[in-house]
């Protein structure tokens, strides 16, 4: 059985330059105490890697507004004019990556590999720098594994044995994201006696999450 952890105590041991994977999609599934805490420490020189930077004042947006960020793996920053911005004046080193293949090289990472094949990108500038390996007569690029000091994901419901529960889409890139790190923390909006949670709803079991520690509601 884990004890719930105060979210300070559990950001207080990640390190400046950690690099970060952070659930969400605009903000929506992302561990939004984690970043405030992540804010309020300034723990700087990030490298996150995450499906998008949300929008200034939202969710891994926050990180950006701060310039807490040296480096984004991302699929997507159309809605963060600021991260936009800072790419462009050189302030943010931003690696766009294809959203499947973003997620299929955290899977990846998480399952051992080291890598994937994808015909995704072939003949384009995502293909610059990179290896291609020929099968059955189609090009597919070479696609390095992601992992990460510290995944930072969110459920709807944890037990006290670290097991989630997540709320339909919210669940997006969290659950590959906890096999990829080193060592996941899990911000939980509900926290349930064990049992609780049926088995079968159960997405990430509580074997991979080191920390938990409970959502502070406004």
């Amino acid at each position: 059985m884990k004890n719930t952890s105060p979210v300070a105590d559990v950001v207080a041991r990640i390190g400046d330059e950690a690099t970060l994977m952070i659930g969400g999609f605009m903000g929506g599934g992302s561990p939004h105490s984690l970043i405030d805490e992540l804010v309020r420490q300034k723990k700087r020189f990030l490298t996150v890697i995450a499906n998008d930077t949300a929008r200034p004042a939202v969710g891994i947006g926050k990180l950006i507004d701060a310039g807490l960020v040296r480096k984004v793996v991302t699929s997507h920053i159309g809605t963060n004019p600021c991260t936009q911005k800072l790419m462009i004046e050189g302030a943010l080193d931003v690696e766009l990556v294809p959203q499947g293949t973003l997620a299929e090289r955290i899977r990846a990472g998480g399952f051992g590999l080291g890598g994937v094949l994808t015909p995704t990108g072939v003949g384009t500038l995502v293909a610059e720098g990179k290896q291609t390996h020929e099968v059955d007569g189609r090009v597919y690029l070479v696609e390095t594994a992601l992992k990460a000091d510290f995944a930072l994901i969110a459920a709807r419901r944890a037990d006290y044995d670290g097991n989630l529960e997540y709320a339909l889409t919210s669940r997006n890139f969290n659950p590959l994201m906890a096999l990829a790190a080193e060592t996941t923390v899990a911000e939980a909006e509900q926290i349930v006696p064990v049992g609780s949670i049926a088995p079968d709803v159960v997405i990430t079991p509580g074997v991979l999450v080191r920390y938990l520690v409970r959502k502070v509601l406004p």
